[in-house]
């Protein structure tokens, strides 16, 4: 009876501790599962894409003899994302058929720009320049192009602008050079 009675009182702790154990284990497996299925503290949800709706621009500023930057600003109602490089084209040339498409060439990569309301992004546009004064000429041999505003396409729709110092858009050839929004 000696070898049964230690045997129970052998077992019994050893019970408890393996109950104790997988009380604990299984408290563990549950407090991480808990933690693993609850959202973050403070993450918000991404920002849908800005629309044309949402962004605004004023001018065109000058940033040299042959180029210019655009920042559009996000209106609202809501923050946006912006991730693009623009298009561009010349206009204001009496009537929309006169309007003149140009190929972007791309500066650097597109990355995705976050506009809370009233934020703003940037673009730099660079012409290749009409050479001499007054009537100009394109060392390529080409013809000048002259405009007095531009249409700069973002977010799916198009922003007419004028360059802040009054003057026109003279370039040489069809194509800008244009980073992308940031």
């Amino acid at each position: 009876m000696k070898g049964t009675r230690r045997s129970c009182a052998a077992e019994a702790p050893l019970a408890l501790l393996a109950t104790g154990l997988l009380a604990a284990g299984l408290l563990a497996g549950a407090g991480t599962a808990t933690a693993s299925t609850a959202a973050p503290t403070g993450v918000r949800a991404p920002a849908a894409a800005c629309t044309s709706g949402q962004l605004t621009a004023d001018s065109a500023q000058r940033t040299g003899s042959n180029g210019v930057r655009v920042t559009v600003t996000n209106k609202g109602p809501k923050p946006c994302t912006l991730k693009a490089f623009p298009t561009v084209g010349l206009a204001g040339q009496g009537s929309p058929g006169s309007n003149k498409g140009l190929s972007v060439v791309r500066q650097g990569q597109a990355r995705t720009v976050q506009l809370p309301v009233g934020g703003t992004a940037t673009t730099t546009l660079t012409f290749t320049p009409v050479l001499g004064e007054a009537d100009g000429y394109c060392a390529s041999g080409g013809t000048p192009t002259v405009a007095p505003t531009i249409v700069v396409g973002v977010a799916g729709g198009g922003i007419q602008l004028a360059p802040d110092d009054g003057g026109d858009f003279a370039l040489c050839g069809n194509s800008v050079r244009a980073t992308a929004f940031r």
